[in-house]
């Protein structure tokens, strides 16, 4: 097993590309302390990972809390005396508005988790991370980075191109220690996510374009979580030992389709 001895935290584990990261690091053999806002949101990816054979315990955490997340990261540090995998990937689409309409709060909370929240993750990981080394995977997107035509989603794209920028900037800080940094960007997943996404308005101030039809060229739909674990397990792994402050796309040629 690639990962076998190895500690993965993993935030956003209870479901979508958390939970399927979750499994398959597990699967690997690495123990994971699974981290998300509600441990009973945990209790699922959990039982999964440990009918399989393998070693997980629940974190209950809001990742823009700094307490919260200092506790949540100290907890599995003592548990198992090492992290050597972070995968940073909780956070919301939040709300879609024309800017003239998002509230500062909206623009706020939006930011908090998604760019904050993966700051605070990196930062209490650290100490744990220098011991030997190891991997940071940042769940960024194609907002933001490629896609820029998705109206209203002004909050949502800054926080996920800043965590591209974070990225690079910390992989060079943190390189002297052996701890890589990435990021990976996903298109449109097969998630709940967008479930839990506001749009207001956002038709008024749309600029109207007129794409080819089908948006997904290279297999014609949207993409799995389980497609976005095995790129997180590449970069967690050894596979990947000479690659850092990369972003890597992972959408099948959507963006450059409608970017």
């Amino acid at each position: 097993m690639q990962l076998e001895g190895r500690v993965a935290l993993v935030t956003g584990a209870g479901s979508g590309i958390g939970r399927a990261a979750a499994v398959l690091l597990a699967k690997e053999g690495a123990r994971i302390a699974a981290l998300d806002v509600t441990e009973d949101s945990l209790q699922d990816v959990v039982a999964e990972i440990k009918q399989g054979g393998g070693e997980a315990m629940p974190l209950a955490a809001d990742v823009s809390q700094p307490d919260h997340m200092q506790q949540a990261i100290q907890q599995a540090g003592e548990r198992w005396g090492r992290m050597d995998i972070v995968f940073a990937n909780a956070g919301i689409n939040g709300v879609w508005a024309p800017l003239e309409e998002l509230e500062p709060e909206e623009w706020d909370r939006t930011l908090s988790i998604n760019l904050k929240g993966t700051f605070l993750t990196v930062k209490y990981a650290i100490p744990y991370l220098k011991r030997q080394g190891g991997s940071v995977i940042v769940t960024s997107s194609v907002n933001g980075t490629r896609i820029f035509s998705n109206t209203g989603a002004t909050a949502y794209s800054c926080s996920k191109g800043g965590q591209v920028i974070f990225t690079q900037m910390v992989a060079l800080e943190l390189a002297r220690y052996g701890i890589r940094v990435n990021a990976i960007c996903p298109g449109a997943i097969e998630t709940n996510i967008g479930q839990r996404t506001e749009q207001r308005d956002t038709d008024e101030v749309k600029i109207p374009v007129e794409f080819p039809e089908g948006s997904h060229p290279l297999e014609g739909r949207a993409g799995t979580p389980e497609q976005v674990a095995q790129v997180v397990l590449f970069l967690a792994s050894d596979a990947s030992s000479h690659v850092t402050g990369t972003p890597i796309w992972v959408e099948g040629a959507e963006s450059l389709l409608i970017g």
